[in-house]
């Protein structure tokens, strides 16, 4: 599940985090290129919100600047916290740089439906955005620059 993160009041420098950058060169199929602090995967991932599937692989340098230059939309760069919860459950909080700065969302995979329909979350997690196709990063990599601001605005309404 995903939710808008609002006053995360943590130490952040506390908390192991990654480097990401990626793109899509489709969104439907989504495949995406990521840069994973020093590490480039190509992902393709099957449809839906809750729950999907996903497969990847490793990708050289040169596949992956190769690859790149076949982007369409925005490419995302943010910075990737993980925050380690109860039942050795973990929330991936994602802070938006450059064109979504002011963007910031966590999401917590789950081993099951029941358990992620059970989760009660965190009072800085305080917008269940799961079911919001609009705020996934395939979307966003879609999104028209002119658009942007007041769509991270709006979010936290």
């Amino acid at each position: 599940r995903k939710f808008l993160i609002k006053n995360y009041s943590g130490n952040l420098s506390e908390l192991e985090h990654h480097e990401l950058k990626q793109g899509y060169i489709s969104t439907k199929p989504v495949i995406r290129i990521r840069k994973w602090d020093n590490t480039k995967i190509l992902t393709i991932k099957s449809s839906g919100l809750i729950m999907r599937d996903e497969y990847e692989i490793e990708l050289s340098e040169d596949e992956f600047q190769n690859l790149e230059k076949k982007v369409e939309g925005n490419i995302i760069n943010k910075t990737r916290y993980i925050i380690p919860i109860n039942n050795n459950l973990k929330i991936e909080m994602d802070i938006f740089h450059d064109i979504f700065e002011g963007l910031c969302y966590g999401e917590v995979e789950f081993p099951d439906i029941e358990t992620a329909e059970n989760f009660k979350a965190p009072d800085f997690m305080y917008k269940d955005i799961s079911k919001s196709g609009v705020f996934q990063n395939s979307s966003l990599s879609r999104m028209e620059l002119s658009d942007v601001s007041a769509f991270i605005k709006n979010a936290y309404k």
